[in-house]
């Protein structure tokens, strides 16, 4: 039942609260949480079912030999697909998400987060209690041990504060140790985190991090693809470290041993074409063991955020800050002051802006402008180019 890393378990506007009563078309739903309750369909099964069939509804619709053409789909799950029209009724567990404050938010709507769906098996059904914003597009995941050392927990702790203040959204699975460690840490910094679940958002895991929670949902979301009462379950660890790594840009892992969940999620974020960083520790304690492998296999090296920041590629599109801010390009643009934000903001896309151009616009002196621009290129934010210009990268 635990996530124990030492075992292979492991609106408003559109960022809004996400919450009771934002499905515009319950049927819909319904026929989608329907499918997601048939035993033995997975996200990949489903999705393949909806591109055969158009939508959920037809696929019960569809005859046993229809079922059976598609890939993947024999007599046992055609059969349980029909009994799922008399034998599964959803309309109670959405009626109690939603007296709950939880939103159900179905693959391939508004509501559900853009950079998770780019994985190659997302969540036919995400249950989600708190707010998704757009902003969260530029989130950084930090997992590790739950038998963490107090090294580990305060690195944990001093990254994700770095991370929150940034204006990053930090991502982790409530476990205990680093963790819990990460969630507090974004917490303290007054910034945005996520915690997603091994089980229902109704059981929370481990129990007394019910209070931790109830902080995550007001600076953030608690996320999860189970059921509202799943119970924990060894099985459903791995399979919710998927969904730390597609939510996040990169993944961090501060402590781990050989055998460890966080592991895990770091494998799944190779596979998602996500960044791997690694906190290296004391080569005599098991709780780094993971870690020198990860950095071994070619993970990055992590002794400051700046590390995180820098390393992370471009955002597939640009995603806002919170408040009146520029919108995020490159994560390295949150480690820039305000004369290096002023000359980014001048450098148009695409195309070439002159010195001369950035002087004028940003009323700074030469000598502060070349200064910027070379900190610029150093941040791989922009490139120098023929005719004395520069280019965003």
């Amino acid at each position: 039942m635990a996530h124990d890393d030492d075992e292979q378990s492991a609106g408003e506007d559109p960022s809004t609260r996400v919450g009771p009563g934002q499905a515009a078309d319950d049927s819909a739903l319904l026929a989608r949480m329907r499918l997601a309750l048939v035993e033995g369909i997975g996200p990949r099964l489903s999705q393949l079912l909806l591109e055969c069939f158009g939508s959920a509804s037809a696929v019960f619709e569809a005859s046993e030999a229809q079922l059976q053409s598609v890939p993947g789909i024999g007599p046992k799950l055609s059969a349980a697909i029909i009994r799922g029209r008399t034998e599964i009724d959803p309309r109670e567990e959405l009626a109690a998400c939603r007296a709950a404050g939880v939103a159900v938010i179905a693959r391939d709507t508004p509501q559900y987060p853009s950079w998770l769906g780019s994985i190659s098996d997302p969540p036919s059904i995400l249950y989600a209690q708190g707010t998704i914003k757009p902003q969260d597009a530029v989130a950084v995941a930090l997992v590790g041990s739950r038998h963490a050392t107090q090294y580990g927990m305060e690195v944990a702790e001093r990254l994700a504060q770095a991370l929150a203040r940034a204006g990053v959204t930090v991502v982790s699975g409530l476990a205990r140790g680093i963790d819990a460690a990460a969630h507090r840490g974004a917490l303290d910094a007054g910034g945005r985190t996520f915690g997603v679940l091994g089980s229902g958002l109704a059981k929370i895991y481990p129990p007394e991090h019910r209070g931790l929670a109830a902080e995550v949902v007001n600076s953030g979301a608690l996320i999860s693809e189970m059921p509202l009462r799943a119970d924990p379950v060894s099985g459903a660890f791995p399979q919710r470290n998927r969904i730390i790594a597609g939510l996040s840009l990169g993944v961090v892992v501060v402590e781990a041993a050989f055998r460890s969940g966080a592991l895990i999620t770091a494998r799944h974020a190779m596979e998602q074409g996500r960044d791997v960083f690694a906190v290296p520790g004391r080569i005599d304690s098991r709780m780094s063991h993971g870690c020198h492998q990860l950095l071994r296999d070619g993970a990055k090296l992590v002794e400051s955020v700046d590390d995180i920041l820098e390393e992370l590629g471009p955002l597939p599109e640009s995603a806002p800050r919170a408040g009146d801010g520029p919108a995020v390009h490159k994560p390295a643009e949150l480690l820039l002051n305000t004369n290096e934000k002023l000359v980014l903001s001048v450098i148009g896309e695409g195309q070439a802006t002159t010195i001369d151009t950035l002087i004028a616009c940003t009323g700074l002196a030469a000598a502060q402008v070349l200064t910027t621009v070379s900190v610029l290129e150093m941040r791989r934010l922009v490139k120098r180019v023929p005719g004395n210009a520069v280019m965003r990268l």
